[in-house]
């Protein structure tokens, strides 16, 4: 019973780990794709979402983007309970990080001109994203991982920045430019710790393997 406990949390963990890194990779190749096809994009006075209403292939790429990218992190939120569930703290974490992926979700299929939902969805987002991470910061300095905390910490704080400065001096009109370095924070986490979840899910698969056949 605990050797099948064990190979589901190493499914979960490397999957998890897996949708980790890659979510990133989606939605900043997405992105890339829809600027190129939309010369008019102004990194000071446009939002990132204003892609998601250009007609055409512009809109197409930026929202399918966010949408894949949205499902991945989903998976990964579900992978990282897992990896997280040491004590209940760990756990909340999670679960604010899987709202934040159900909000990445959500503002792919409601773009910009689909109000109030598109709003709602774009500040849950960058909202739960640090909030998840300052939740999960305590969790790993409770657990006494503190090189992990240290960093988790740190992205917390860069992916709260950008907007705390854009509301109290508004160093550029639009917002493309805080949402691409608080996205950037946080895809920096994903990637970091979706790799050690995946080693982690490994080592778990290899050591009930071994069990299995002494």
């Amino acid at each position: 019973m605990k050797s099948l406990y064990e190979r589901r949390k190493s499914g979960w963990l490397t999957s998890g780990g897996v949708t980790g890194v890659l979510t990133p990779v989606f939605a900043f190749v997405f992105i890339a794709l829809s600027i190129l096809t939309y010369p008019q994009f102004s990194w000071t006075d446009n939002a990132l979402s204003d892609l998601g209403v250009v007609p055409g292939v512009t809109a197409s790429l930026f929202n399918f983007g966010l949408c894949a990218s949205g499902l991945l992190s989903l998976v990964f939120a579900i992978g990282l309970y897992k990896y997280l569930a040491k004590n209940i703290l760990g756990k909340i974490g999670a679960i604010v990080f899987f709202a934040a992926s159900l909000a990445l979700e959500g503002i792919g299929w409601a773009p910009e001109n689909i109000r109030p939902f598109h709003y709602i969805f774009s500040v849950a987002f960058f909202t739960f994203v640090p909030i998840a991470l300052l939740i999960i910061a305590c969790y790993l300095f409770i657990t006494r991982e503190n090189r992990l905390a240290g960093f988790t910490l740190l992205i917390a704080l860069l992916a709260a920045a950008p907007w705390v400065l854009y509301f109290l001096v508004q160093y550029v009109p639009g917002v493309a430019i805080p949402e691409l370095l608080s996205a950037l924070a946080g895809s920096t986490w994903t990637v970091v710790v979706g790799w050690s979840m995946y080693q982690s899910g490994v080592r778990i698969y290899r050591a009930t393997s071994q069990r299995k056949n002494p």
